[in-house]
């Protein structure tokens, strides 16, 4: 070992969806949102000139919080923004996670949290999903379990499930003593937000992003909304950490998808009427998966194991996720893009599995 690599911080880095290249293919790895951006998101990029790019950004993004604030009936002080909800995420990582007791969260769920506890030295437990890959609400607020915060997916990823609204409130409400982080990216697409709680537990941060539901996973931004106390806190580590976070441009590109309500919500229930639709097709060709409340599926099939399924897939152009991970090594992440594309996905998967019966 070379000297100096003594004074290495050594982690295992967590390890995005493929990027692929070429053209022509069907992208269903990542979970962007297929249709585009607001209309208004373009306009603002013209609208920039050169006085907005040779000068430092806005560092406390006034103009994308108070587009939030207004959104979501809270007050500016209640909202921090950030580079994707990653950015926010790793910083209420950084913010609220310094105790002694281990963080708490899913087994199964955003491969990032244990990345981020590595990196800035928080213990954490991973507590089990039940069978059908639900949280047991119950494991959080066990009598003889101490934390030192708890955060998880609402809906969970990789596996799109909800947990009720009643479920989420009892682990905020029996973890006082604590930060609790709902992670809310996949929230958009059919599941209850926990924002309506914000109001009433002052230890509750919500996280979303502009990545799934806005179409602007390009741009990278995420926010949180949580009491004002809260919200100080982590502006206080952000300002200590890199005040300029985001760029003029994303901050007014952020601005205009917000304020576009109606085309946000067109699209949103776009993906929601395909994923419904892929859910009939899949069933109909075999495929077990529960209910899922995001933009993807998280599909198996009895008969062909899913690492198969995923390299037929890629050999036709069709790009799904594959974790080659305990308990969900036989299961795809397929992305809900297009109402084509998911035709495509189906008419694919139809011929393969007949195929796989005739040699049977």
């Amino acid at each position: 070992m070379r000297n100096w690599e003594k004074n290495v911080r050594k982690v295992v880095p967590y390890v995005p969806g493929e990027q692929p290249k070429e053209e022509n293919i069907i992208k269903l790895n990542t979970n962007e949102n297929p249709y585009p951006p607001a209309p208004g998101v373009k306009l603002a990029l013209q609208g920039l000139q050169e006085e907005h790019l040779k000068k430092y950004p806005d560092p406390a993004a006034t103009q994308l919080v108070e587009a939030l604030a207004d959104r979501y009936g809270v007050k500016p002080e209640q909202v921090f923004v950030g580079v994707g909800s990653d950015d926010v995420l790793a910083m209420a990582f950084l913010t609220f996670f310094n105790g002694e007791e281990p963080v708490l969260f899913p087994d199964i769920t955003y491969s990032f949290y244990d990345v981020w506890a590595e990196l800035f030295r928080i213990p954490y437990v991973q507590l089990p999903l039940d069978g059908h890959f639900r949280i047991r609400p119950e494991e959080y607020f066990a009598a003889n379990r101490k934390n030192g915060g708890v955060i998880f997916p609402n809906p969970n990823a990789p596996t799109g499930l909800e947990l009720a609204p009643d479920a989420v409130e009892q682990i905020v409400r029996e973890n006082p003593d604590v930060v609790v982080i709902v992670d809310e990216a996949y929230v958009d697409f059919g599941a209850k937000s926990a924002l309506p709680l914000v109001e009433k537990y002052d230890n509750l941060l919500v996280v979303q992003t502009f990545s799934k539901s806005r179409s602007l996973a390009g741009m990278r931004i995420g926010f949180a909304i949580g009491s004002e106390a809260l919200i100080a806190c982590l502006n206080d580590v952000k300002y200590s950490f890199n005040s300029y976070t985001m760029s003029q441009a994303v901050i007014a590109v952020g601005a205009a998808a917000v304020k576009d309500e109606a085309y946000f919500r067109k699209t949103v229930q776009a993906v929601i009427d395909t994923r419904e639709w892929t859910k009939e097709q899949l069933r109909r060709l075999g495929f077990v998966f529960e209910d899922s409340k995001a933009n993807f599926l998280f599909a198996t099939h009895p008969k062909v194991s899913a690492r198969e399924l995923f390299e037929a897939l890629r050999q036709a152009r069709i790009y799904v996720r594959y974790f080659n991970k305990p308990r969900i090594d036989n299961y795809l992440r397929i992305t809900i893009g297009t109402r084509e594309e998911m035709e495509r996905l189906t008419e694919f998967l139809e011929g393969f599995l007949r195929g796989k019966s005739a040699v049977m």
